[in-house]
């Protein structure tokens, strides 16, 4: 009888390196041909580290990436006259900021923003190249491209934020700045400036679509491991087999939520409600202020939200008393 597993009594998988299937011609060389054992890895999967395919796409992305990461670092640690102590102590509060708005889409001295379009710049192609790299691994293994396509989601929120938008807005001042709190605080002023984010419906479908894979996300791992017991993670073998833990799984789902659930479907369902999240969002960011300048009083318009009650007198212009000049 085999021993019950479950989320806190996980077999910690190891044995030997495996260094994956053979690569076709015109493919760099793995790298990391001695793969590290981690044993405390084990706990959520396989113990092994390695090997990485980077490859040319990889490399370059990594090179680009490195050059952002060190401008904004530099930056971060001149703001406080390059002492490290202080650097790690405000490293939250630390930012590179984008241009004045007195630059508009010109671009600026590096120590008034030309700093922060260099990065940018920087980052943007790192980012694009790891999607390059991730989309031509996938053909090159006869996968789906299905990662990356969900990857290219994030990016159009982040280039809708960081490029798009500006540039539809006349200035690199609409960007977000690099930092931690710093960012955090740009949203919450953007929101205050436009009238309320949380009245712009596509912020409302990006939250839902939140809330929804992540909820979709752990049902359909909850549902998976409770149904380990009879071997519901050997997926492939399920979906051939019958009178298996998948049946028992969709069983329980069409009792508990009214609708069956297979293998392949569950995941359908998670990868678009995950996907939608960034892709709702960079529609509501890109209407704010090029077509929506007050989202609350876009919402009284179309009955979406009450107008605020007339608490206080109307305020009286003095300039239409009587006696008083122009």
């Amino acid at each position: 009888m085999a021993e019950y597993q479950n989320l806190f009594t996980t077999v910690r998988v190891a044995g030997p390196a495996h260094l994956g299937v053979p690569l076709g011609e015109g493919n760099s060389p793995r790298t990391g041909t001695e793969p590290i054992q981690v044993p405390l890895f084990a706990r959520l999967g396989m113990a092994q580290i390695g090997p990485i395919y980077l490859g040319p796409l990889g490399i370059a992305s990594l090179f680009f990436g490195m050059l952002a990461f060190n401008i904004i670092g530099f930056n971060m640690l001149a703001q406080v006259n390059w002492d490290p102590v202080q650097f790690v102590r405000q490293l939250f509060w630390l930012a590179l900021e984008p241009p004045a708005p007195a630059y508009g889409l010109s671009l600026p001295p590096l120590n008034e923003g030309g700093w922060w379009l260099m990065a940018g710049a920087f980052l943007t192609v790192s980012i694009l190249l790891w999607w390059a790299r991730m989309y031509t691994r996938a053909r090159a293994l006869g996968m789906g491209t299905h990662v990356a396509w969900a990857f290219a989601a994030a990016i159009w929120l982040f280039l809708v934020l960081g490029f798009i938008r500006p540039v539809l807005m006349g200035s690199w001042a609409e960007a977000v700045p690099f930092g931690i709190f710093p960012h955090l605080d740009w949203t919450a002023a953007f929101s205050l400036r436009y009238g309320n984010l949380f009245y712009n419906p596509f912020h409302a479908l990006s939250i839902a679509f939140l809330y929804g894979s992540t909820l979709l996300f752990a049902m359909h791992g909850a549902t998976i491991l409770a149904v380990s017991r009879f071997g519901g993670e050997r997926e492939l073998e399920q979906i051939v087999d019958r009178g298996t833990a998948s049946e028992r799984a969709a069983l329980f789902w069409r009792w508990t939520m009214g609708f069956n659930a297979t293998t392949e479907s569950i995941h359908r369902w998670a990868w678009w409600f995950a996907v939608l999240c960034p892709l709702a969002g960079g529609i509501g960011i890109l209407l704010t202020g090029t077509v929506v300048d007050n989202w609350y009083l876009w919402a009284v318009k179309h009955g979406v939200a009450p107008a605020y009650p007339a608490v206080f007198p109307a305020v009286v212009d003095p300039a239409t008393l009587q006696g008083v000049k122009p």
